[in-house]
């Protein structure tokens, strides 16, 4: 059934009554569907099986190191497989739901969720494990975005903002907790383990997004734009790749090419979405000042995360000789700090705007890197962790709620897919990009000490080159290496360890640098709450005129019931 754009979906509002889908929350009342706790329990469920497989392999990123004797670039690799299959996919798979069906496209990424969780479980090699984490991220790339796609539509006004908090902050918390959940299988069973833990969760979303999401939620009859999709999604890939491999000895070549591929694909990409009729990224739509601010915003905030829980358990476990169990609880502070924020997040919102409601999320956000960087040291208290992590789950909670609502806010409801893959990006390509050149700036920072502690070490002459290399790939491998000279084994053990903090002193000095150009960004560039309200209305009005060529009719309204 064909309705205009500004159709409402189960809320019992005819279209003429519903009110327009990107208008300010300040003036617009809420809409909600029918049975909303339900339909938003059911979409958080969606998202919280992609947020728990996009944090559980960190924990056991030692396990898996030790298992394969991996070096600290595969284990990288590893930890940015689900980013990585994730942020390729949110933009084309986002549009192909706008097209075809969110309802699908969730059941879908749901179904692809349990394979590509066993295959991760039963990985041989770690290549298997890495190409499996990429298709579980292909998997979350077809369920995750459809969740914000559907709040936007489902949802306005105020009710929107509250339901983008809860999804938001609830989202967040179970991606702190689990590592929680892994490092309590990891003191039990191996390493495989911790790939079970999103099966029965995925069981159950499936069932609640069956019978509980609506279909057809005022999606678009536009055709999709393949080719644009296709570049977006080697575009991602040739970015996040091309970090992974720069620090890598002897890829520089691979490294320098990916470079190439990503920037002949940016414009090529940009060329094809200025010129086709229906394109996959709106680029009008993106220069508006309240999308491409908070899109950026959101990339640091949600990077800063990603990248403090990725360096953060190689630290806890490797330095500071925690078991899986006690790295996975260390990280309890930052998801209720995300929880308890998150609700207050969108009541700052409201009163104060989006501006500030950012800004103070990277002042905490800042603090918790500026601990890490001065206190996080050998033999430290855990008051020390748990701080860093309190101010980080605190900022992110803060920040959380604002970059998403004022994605979703400033784009036609049609254009939701659009405006949820770019939310997705921000955490996704965000994590994937600060993983990335946090790992590599670890991995060199470690490498370049540990040859300088060999180059100074009375017993140089009896490291061979092979040894050497060994010890230089990772922490784990130097761990195993130790256990072949066990005469040495403390010395091994005691060398890694400096190397390691002299590595992630690098990467923590990088997080700090990243925080403060995106606070920069925001200040200078994201309009204050009545400058914002006022280009919201204006979005709106731009927004509720037809395009040349474009029939109101090409926006499909929601079914009343599920089908």
């Amino acid at each position: 059934m064909a309705s205009t754009p500004g159709a409402a979906a189960g809320s019992g509002r005819s279209p003429a009554q519903a009110p327009p889908a990107s208008a300010s929350t300040q003036a617009e009342p809420s809409t909600a569907p029918q049975r909303a706790g339900l339909v938003l329990a059911a979409l958080i469920a969606v998202a919280a099986v992609a947020n728990l497989n996009l944090a559980v392999a960190n924990v056991a990123l030692p396990s898996i190191g030790r298992a394969f004797a991996a070096g600290q670039t595969e284990l990288d690799l590893v930890a940015v497989g689900y980013s990585l299959g994730l942020a390729t996919s949110v933009l084309y798979l986002g549009a192909i739901g706008d097209r075809y069906g969110r309802k699908l496209m969730l059941l879908l990424g749901m179904g692809l969720s349990i394979p590509a969780s066993l295959l991760a479980a039963l990985a041989p090699s770690i290549w298997v494990l890495f190409a499996a984490r990429v298709l579980g991220g292909l998997s979350a790339g077809m369920a995750f975005p459809t969740t914000l796609a559907l709040i936007t539509a489902l949802w306005s006004g105020p009710a929107r903002t509250r339901s983008i908090a809860l999804w938001s902050g609830i989202g967040g918390a179970i991606s702190s907790l689990g590592p929680l959940l892994a490092g309590l299988l990891l003191t039990r069973f191996a390493w495989g383990s911790v790939f079970f833990i999103t099966l029965p969760l995925a069981l159950v979303a499936l069932y609640m997004a069956w019978r509980l999401v609506p279909a057809h939620v005022n999606e678009t009859s536009d055709p999709v734009d393949n080719l644009g999709g296709l570049l977006s999604v080697l575009l991602v890939a040739a970015i996040v790749l091309g970090i992974n491999f720069a620090p890598v000895p002897g890829k520089g070549k691979v490294a320098a090419g990916l470079g190439v591929i990503a920037l002949a694909a940016v414009v090529a990409f940009v060329w094809r979405q200025r010129r086709v009729r229906n394109p996959l990224y709106d680029l009008q739509v993106a220069a508006r000042r309240v999308f491409w601010v908070a899109a950026c915003a959101g990339i640091v905030v949600f990077g800063t995360l990603m990248g403090a829980m990725f360096v953060g358990q190689q630290f806890l476990q490797n330095v500071l000789g925690y078991s899986t169990l006690d790295a996975g609880l260390a990280i309890v502070p930052a998801a209720l700090l995300m929880v308890l924020i998150a609700p207050r997040s969108a009541k700052l919102v409201s009163s104060h705007g989006s501006r500030v409601t950012l800004l103070t999320g990277y002042a905490f956000c800042l603090l918790g890197f500026l601990v890490m960087l001065a206190l996080w040291k050998e033999n430290i208290p855990y008051w020390r962790v748990g701080l860093a992590y309190a101010l980080i789950g605190a900022g992110v909670g803060f920040a959380g709620t604002p970059a998403s609502h004022s994605l979703t806010g400033s784009v036609p409801v049609r254009r939701a897919g659009m405006a949820s893959g770019t939310a997705d990006l921000q955490r996704d390509l965000g994590g994937a990009i600060m993983q990335s050149i946090l790992g590599a700036i670890l991995t060199a920072g470690y490498a370049a000490a540990v040859a300088a502690a060999v180059a100074s070490s009375p017993h140089k002459s009896l490291i061979t080159n092979s040894v050497q290399s060994e010890l230089e790939k990772s922490f784990s491998s130097a761990a195993d290496t130790a256990k072949r000279y066990p005469h040495y084994a403390s010395q091994i053990t005691a060398a890694a360890k400096r190397a390691f903090l002299q590595g992630d002193q690098h990467a923590y000095l990088a997080g700090i640098v990243a925080i403060v150009i995106g606070a920069a960004l925001v200040f200078l560039c994201f309009p204050r709450r009545a400058r914002e309200e006022q280009l919201l209305r204006e979005y709106q009005a731009a927004d509720a005129q037809p395009a040349p060529g474009h029939h109101p009719s090409g926006v499909r309204a929601a079914h009343p019931r599920v089908s």
